[in-house]
């Protein structure tokens, strides 16, 4: 699937900077996906062992869930970036 995708960059002229940077746009936002994912399941997990430390659970997996966001928003804008810079 990745190589149609570059394979077509390449045969429309588009050149492969500009494939290559929504590629990594992509795997950011996917990679985001998941990490965000995983923090909700453990969370969920840790507070069914324990319902009374729900309070502080739940914060902690507020705040990892934003820098993790924070993270793949900034590798979605320097993609983005390099596609309108050149």
């Amino acid at each position: 699937m990745l190589s149609n995708i570059l394979l077509q960059a390449a045969a429309e002229n588009i050149g492969m900077g500009y494939g290559l940077a929504a590629v990594g746009a992509g795997l950011a936002a996917i990679g985001a996906g998941i990490g965000i994912g995983r923090i909700g399941g453990s969370a969920l997990e840790s507070i069914a062992r324990q319902p009374e430390a729900s309070g502080d659970i739940r914060g902690n997996m507020i705040l990892a869930a934003a820098l993790v966001e924070g993270a793949a928003f900034f590798a979605m804008v320097i993609g983005l970036l390099a596609i309108l810079t050149k």
